[in-house]
């Protein structure tokens, strides 16, 4: 076959990506709305770049990405992005770090004496998205995990920093309520003391799945002669049960009126496993990795989470509280999805591809008359006419910062990994997101704003030494113009307005005709502005 008809055959467009485009268009059509244009090319390559690899593209990526006259340009690019060997390392670690934040937290292994060690879950979750591990086995690697937390210790298995800080306390609930919520989508939460008004979930079966976790212990490993925790390891054991009986280790629970009923791990589908609480006749938590990997849920959970990224929201709100009491924007479609997905052995970049290729991907984010009832912000379902204008996270605000230019990426995969972690410490104080949630809110608060104004990162950003970014912007381009608009091409992917030029030509008068120091304080302002931060 010739290289040109390998390409050719490359970019054929997956049959799913016209599943998705013909659910979202019958929506438009019911509600009478016209979507918003397609985005121009530099914006949806900031676009992808921002959402597959967390950062936005070099300026080079970008005039790369322009100069390609081929059809199928941005088949190619999401192809490049996800198989090209150059990027494995970064989707590895943008994939890793969104994961980390999903599993334990923003602050997951960072207080004091804490189970967690936060390097061993992302090296697990990196070298997971490396290999382009099944999405399920993932899971059933989370869910059955046993070992040791820290790398480098005996045992290590990085995957058991999802759940040991979540079993000891207070009889596994978090292991329980944790589990169902972000791997099914089921909120169970509510009905541990009650039953849940709204949904289907009954005091009895948070207790069943409680149940599935009793086997399980965090044992803490102290460094020795101190008793400083060094690792901590999740372990398998014998349950008796709360009456005492391993035979028959049943759960006692508390039904408001004070009558006490007992439960045994059964699944939310209803399957029951052995009673037994021996680890030899029956290990509670492999039986629950099957059985959750056996759930519809898992499949339309893990569509709704990628939807979401991808478009801003996902087909439900909150992104993971799935079931009849509530309702889905388009239920067929994400049925449907979730089917694919587990036809396709859970391959999450082939997700990623039909995304990132569907007509709703590719919209600008324009709110016009024609769809100006699609605002999700106001509780409206979300229609997906139009791009929804988000902020960046933290991470590829820092990601995106480095890349713009260069500053703070020196160094080993480890140095580079402290600093961004010594960074978004600041970041997390100073934005108040420091509860652990996975949602980053920049609300202009004021250390926020002068930590992006004067922190060291800008410095670096805005450095005017030989090398640096300015530096070689002033030194390539044949006219001031050209080189003010690659610094608008860098940051924000698009050319200045007539306005922004005139902006730039009083600048460069005011610093006396130095074009360097004008260029400083525009791109400083680039940096700066509500457009740099935004994902659209």
């Amino acid at each position: 076959m010739s290289t040109g008809s390998a390409e050719a055959a490359e970019i054929v467009v997956p049959s799913q990506v016209a599943l998705i485009n013909d659910a979202i268009e019958q929506g438009w059509r019911d509600y009478e709305i016209r979507p918003a244009s397609e985005a121009d090319d530099a914006t949806w390559c900031r676009r992808v770049y921002l959402d597959i690899l967390g950062r936005i593209p070099t300026l080079e990526e970008l005039n790369a990405f322009l100069a390609d006259r081929g059809s199928g340009k941005r088949a190619k690019l999401v192809n490049t992005l996800l198989y090209d060997d150059r990027f494995t390392e970064e989707y590895a670690g943008h994939w890793g770090t969104i994961w980390t934040n999903i599993l334990i937290g923003r602050s997951g292994g960072t207080e004091r004496r804490t189970l967690i060690n936060r390097d061993g879950m992302q090296k697990y979750l990196r070298d997971a998205f490396a290999q382009n591990k099944p999405y399920n086995d993932l899971v059933y690697e989370l869910v059955t995990a046993v070992g040791s937390t820290k790398p480098g210790t005996k045992n290590f298995n990085g995957a058991v920093n999802f759940l040991v800080e979540k079993v000891n306390e207070e009889k596994a609930v978090l292991a329980t309520s944790s589990t169902s919520r972000i791997l099914l989508g089921q909120q169970v939460q509510c009905t541990q003391c009650h039953n849940h008004p709204f949904n289907q979930w009954k005091q009895q079966k948070f207790w069943e799945f409680n149940s599935f976790f009793r086997q399980t212990r965090s044992l803490r490993r102290f460094v020795d002669g101190t008793r400083d925790i060094d690792h901590a390891e999740l372990i398998n054991e014998d349950f008796a049960g709360e009456a005492g009986d391993a035979e028959d280790a049943l759960v006692f629970y508390e039904l408001r009126n004070g009558l006490t009923r007992v439960a045994y791990p059964v699944f939310t589908d209803g399957t029951e496993i052995a009673k037994s609480g021996y680890v030899s006749d029956v290990n509670r938590r492999d039986e629950l990795g099957r059985l959750v990997l056996q759930s519809e849920f898992l499949d339309k959970m893990i569509v709704n989470r990628m939807w979401a990224h991808f478009l801003g929201f996902g087909f439900t709100k909150p992104v993971d509280d799935l079931g009849p009491h509530n309702a889905a924007s388009h239920p067929e479609l994400l049925d449907e999805l979730g089917k694919e997905v587990r036809q396709h052995s859970y391959d999450l970049k082939q997700l990623i591809t039909w995304i990132t290729l569907s007509r709703p991907y590719q919209l600008s984010a324009v709110l016009g008359k024609a769809n100006e009832i699609d605002d999700p912000s106001i509780g409206e379902m979300p229609k997906f006419s139009r791009f929804y204008l988000r902020q960046m996270s933290a991470e590829q605000l820092y990601q995106s910062l480095v890349t713009a230019t260069g500053a703070g990426a020196a160094g080993s995969y480890e140095e580079q990994e402290q600093q961004r972690r010594k960074w978004m410490r600041q970041f997390v104080v100073a934005f108040g997101t420091d509860e652990g949630g996975e949602a980053t809110t920049f609300d202009g608060s004021i250390p926020q704003a002068l930590m992006l104004f004067n922190g060291d990162l800008t410095k670096n950003a805005t450095s005017t030494k030989t090398g640096s970014f300015l530096d070689r912007i002033q030194k390539g381009g044949r006219s001031t113009r050209e080189r003010l608009t690659s610094l608008f091409m860098a940051a924000v992917a698009r050319r200045p307005t007539k306005n922004e030029v005139s902006v730039a030509g009083k600048l460069y008068v005011a610093r006396k005709n130095n074009e360097l120091e004008m260029l400083q304080d525009m791109w400083w302002a680039l940096i700066n502005s509500n457009e740099f931060i935004m994902q659209h």
